[in-house]
C-alpha cells in the first residue's frame, strides 16, 4: 500500500444485500417468468431452485445463467435496503466510498445506472471472485488513513483478510428472511445488519482512524 495517506478514510462495500434488496426480487421474477420456486431462506443456494410444475431441482449450473438474465434485464426491481442511503449520506460526508460488487465487467454499466437511479453515486469496481486483491488495488489508489468494508458472504471477509488485514470488516445480510440462516462471518469483526447500527460503528472506526 502507498506510503501517503490521504486526510480521509476508506468504505468499500458490497450492494446486493447490503445497499440493495436482491434475492427477493430474484425470488419474484423466477417465479413470474419461469415457474420456479426459489427458497432462499434455506441457506442453500445451490439445492434452493426447484421447478414448480415438476419439483425437479434445478442445480448450480443451471441457477448462473438465471442470475445473468436476472442482472441484464431485472435490475430496476431492486430497491434499496432501509437506511442505506442515509447511512451512505453520513460517511460519504468525511469518507470515500467505493462500492465492489461482483458482476461481469459487461454489467458496470449497468450498475452504475442503476444506483444513481437510487441516489448512489459512488465509484464502482465490478468483480469476480475474492474481493480481497481487487480491495487492495482500490486502497492503493486512495491511500486511505483507514477502511472499512461491508460484505454479506463469509467468503470475501476471509479474502479481505488474507489481503489487506488491516481493514476493519463488517458482516452485513441485509434480506431479513435471509439473514437467520447466515452464521456470522468468522473473518469479520463485527455483525450488524442494519445501517443505523453499521454507519455508527464504522465512523467510530474512522474517527479513532486505527488499522484492524
Amino acid at each position: 500500500m502507498a506510503s501517503k495517506t490521504s486526510a480521509r478514510p476508506l468504505l468499500i462495500t458490497d450492494c446486493d444485500e447490503v445497499l440493495l434488496h436482491m434475492v427477493s426480487h430474484f425470488e419474484a421474477w423466477l417465479g413470474e417468468a419461469h415457474g420456479i420456486d426459489f427458497d432462499f431462506e434455506g441457506g442453500k443456494f445451490a439445492d434452493a431452485l426447484t421447478v414448480r410444475a415438476s419439483g425437479e431441482t434445478l442445480g448450480e449450473q443451471r441457477v448462473w445463467p438465471l442470475l445473468h438474465q436476472f442482472f441484464r434485464e431485472e435490475m430496476s426491481r431492486q430497491t434499496p435496503v432501509p437506511g442505506a442511503i442515509e447511512a451512505l449520506g453520513r460517511i460519504g460526508e468525511v469518507a470515500d466510498i467505493v462500492v465492489l460488487t461482483n458482476l461481469g465487467d459487461e454489467a458496470h454499466g449497468w450498475r452504475v445506472e442503476q444506483l444513481a437511479s437510487h441516489g448512489i453515486r459512488h465509484e464502482v469496481v465490478t468483480n469476480q471472485g475474492g474481493k480481497g486483491v481487487p480491495a487492495r488495488a482500490i486502497m492503493e489508489r486512495h491511500s486511505p488513513s483507514v477502511t472499512a468494508f461491508v460484505d454479506d458472504l463469509p467468503v470475501h471477509h476471509g479474502s479481505v483478510a488474507k489481503h489487506a488485514p488491516e481493514v476493519w470488516r463488517v458482516h452485513m445480510v441485509a434480506e431479513p428472511r435471509l439473514a437467520p440462516n447466515v452464521a456470522p462471518a468468522e473473518k469479520a469483526h463485527v455483525r450488524i445488519d442494519d445501517w443505523n447500527a453499521a454507519s455508527a460503528w464504522i465512523l467510530d472506526k474512522f474517527e479513532k482512524g486505527q488499522a484492524a
